[in-house]
């Protein structure tokens, strides 16, 4: 894998009474979130090679969007991304190692702290991810992820 791409889901609508966490959807202020995400992809030129998605409604949501903007990609519903923990999050990804893009929706606090874990060595170094904000990371050709082996290429959100 040469570039990990983390983007968290974009705004969603709080729970309704009875709701699952699960099925909350995106607001209309996260569905433009999740457009403009996939704008930016597409500009970047970061469209990824395979695709793991949380099962909620707003991941599966924004990523819906953003293949919208990017067009058709190899993609798979994840369930272990959902609550996952940083550690659970490298070993999902390195099932997928052989990518050399591998792009992940997912959840916070999971993310910023993965971000953080692999940039700066530390998960307790993490600065916040927003709603809709994506995170590359790249690693040098061969290189495990690991803590500390990868570079924060590019940071952004809407």
């Amino acid at each position: 894998m040469r570039e990990l791409i983390l983007l968290r889901h974009a705004h969603a609508e709080p729970a309704a009474p009875g709701q699952a966490d699960l099925d909350r959807p995106l607001s209309a202020e996260g569905l433009a979130e999740a457009e403009a995400a996939g704008r930016w992809l597409a500009e970047n030129r970061l469209v990824p090679d395979c695709v793991l998605c949380s099962p909620s409604r707003r991941t599966r949501e924004t990523l819906e969007a953003v293949l919208g903007t990017i067009g058709y990609v190899d993609q798979r519903i994840e369930p272990s991304i959902y609550e996952a923990t940083p550690g659970a999050l490298i070993a999902l990804a390195d099932t997928h190692a052989p990518s050399e893009r591998l792009l992940m929706v997912g959840h916070n606090p999971g993310f910023e702290q993965l971000a953080a874990l692999l940039h700066s060595g530390q998960s307790g170094d993490y600065r916040g991810m927003p709603p809709g904000g994506i995170a590359v990371l790249t690693l040098p050709a061969g290189a495990a992820l690991e803590p500390g082996a990868a570079q924060l290429s590019a940071f952004w959100w809407p």
